[in-house]
């Protein structure tokens, strides 16, 4: 099944509450936050205070995605905000093994995440140790854009990659960046189990009927 994360990066912030609440009522499985410091990637977000805020309002699953430098000074806070899965980037992480198991010391799910250009080689030695993969198919920094067509490839080389290692643990692969409803079903055929979309759903006119499409999309096998 399909799992669906709805990005507030795309939210109506004055609304953002009801917002989410209107995702979570739709059937969303995660709610991506995303943390940009305007250093790592050349925008600014929110911080955990955000993130706290929402805990108390949402039973969802939080998904901190840490678009920042320096991640590991950060994840004990976002963890006490209330994050259950915590997403590094290997480019900002010189010791992402370390860093991984910080994550998993605090009780909390491990992902890493690779922007367009980094090759899966990058987490070949730490891939047994996670709990999700996120592919940025975008240029990360910003939503609105379009979806990078040869992450297809990136995404089936990863899911044979995972397959192969034929480990215990499951390891789920998220996609993130200009998933639309004309290329999500071709996303998911690639080997994606987690879908993040933000404004496919928080631009579109109806955002409930838009998560339940995103779920609705099967694999054919």
């Amino acid at each position: 099944m399909v799992l669906v994360a709805p990005s507030i990066l795309s939210a109506d912030f004055g609304r953002l509450e009801e917002e989410v609440h209107k995702v979570e009522e739709a059937g969303a499985d995660y709610l991506h936050l995303d943390i940009m410091d305007g250093h790592f990637v050349p925008n600014i977000t929110f911080g955990p205070q955000v993130v706290k805020f929402l805990r108390k309002k949402s039973k969802l699953i939080f998904d901190v995605h840490l678009m920042i430098k320096k991640p590991e000074n950060f994840i004990p806070v976002f963890r006490d905000a209330g994050a259950d899965i915590i997403t590094v980037h290997v480019e900002a992480c010189p010791h992402l093994h370390r860093i991984i198991q910080n994550i998993k010391q605090l009780n909390c799910r491990c992902a890493v995440a690779l922007n367009p250009a980094t090759p899966l080689e990058a987490i070949k030695w730490v891939l047994n140790d996670l709990d999700m993969v996120l592919i940025m198919t975008v240029n990360p920094g910003f939503g609105g854009q379009d979806f990078i067509p040869n992450m297809i490839d990136k995404i089936q080389q990863l899911r044979k990659m995972i397959d192969e290692r034929n480990v215990s643990n499951e390891i789920l692969i998220e996609v993130d960046g200009g998933i639309t409803p004309a290329n999500a079903s071709k996303i998911v055929e690639a080997g994606a189990d987690v879908l993040v979309a933000g404004s496919s759903i928080f631009g579109a006119d109806d955002p409930s009927a838009m998560v339940k499409f995103f779920k609705g999309i099967t694999t054919g096998v």
